[in-house]
């Protein structure tokens, strides 16, 4: 194949900002989409001076319609999409059942699951029609188990996973694969708010992972190329976890 293209969402930090580069490293062509035009210029700059074509794309995932002109504006540039990241994905407001709402759940819900969603359809419009593609959503070792003090964005990984493997039934005749890259405690950002901004909530976190220590975002990133790869022809509707061990206890 030639440079393949690459769309990544949620590209303009952490995770999906070491994996546009990663990616860029690699010779593909690549758009970035997210919600802050300045990160977003910057992220291409860096992707161009490493050799790579590179656009960015203001989206929310959020929105339909922001999500159909991200991906109609990637095939308007480069004439197909090869892979796509949805890596756009919050933290929401952790907190116990019993002091959550609607409006939480749907902070969370409307970007984990719905953003996924949206992302899918339309990437695999455009990969169903030209017989080809491979979709790797961002999910995470608490797509997988529970902990307590974080219902709604544990559930909202849970339902990435089911969301990865039906599209992945949907998609795989026609050569389309759907898989899933499902992170233990990165440290980036997210990590920092999910613990609270708390160093001993953050290292008690940590403590629980057999490997004693976070993953950085480029290992996340290795992993979603290799995932995203020919290397991994045969990995369909599977949820990869890169968690030091966790999901093994």
């Amino acid at each position: 194949m030639n440079a393949p293209v690459v769309l990544i969402t949620g590209a303009l930090a952490g995770i999906g900002r070491a994996t546009a580069l990663a990616f860029a490293r690699e010779g593909a062509r690549v758009v970035v989409s997210g919600r802050h035009d300045d990160a977003g210029a910057q992220l291409v700059a860096e992707m161009r001076a490493l050799g790579a074509e590179a656009e960015f794309v203001r989206t929310d995932v959020r929105i339909e319609e922001d999500v159909r002109n991200l991906v109609d504006k990637t095939v308007a540039r480069f004439g197909r999409l090869d892979v796509a990241v949805n890596n756009a994905g919050t933290e929401g407001q952790p907190g116990v059942v019993t002091e959550t709402s609607a409006e939480k759940y749907a902070g969370t819900f409307d970007t984990n699951v719905l953003g996924t969603l949206l992302s899918m359809k339309h990437e695999m419009r455009v990969m169903l029609a030209q017989g080809s593609g491979n979709i790797v959503n961002l999910s995470s070792v608490l797509g997988r188990v529970g902990i307590p003090g974080a219902a709604v964005y544990v559930a909202s990984k849970h339902a990435v996973e089911g969301l990865t493997k039906c599209a992945a039934l949907e998609g795989a005749a026609a050569g389309v694969r759907v898989n899933a890259v499902s992170p233990g405690p990165v440290e980036t950002g997210m990590l920092d708010r999910f613990t609270g901004g708390s160093e001993a909530a953050k290292a008690g976190f940590i403590a629980a992972m057999p490997a004693r220590r976070a993953s950085t975002a480029d290992e996340i990133a290795q992993a979603i190329l290799f995932v995203a790869s020919d290397k991994s022809s045969l990995l369909n509707g599977q949820s990869l976890a890169i968690d030091g061990g966790y999901s093994s206890q």
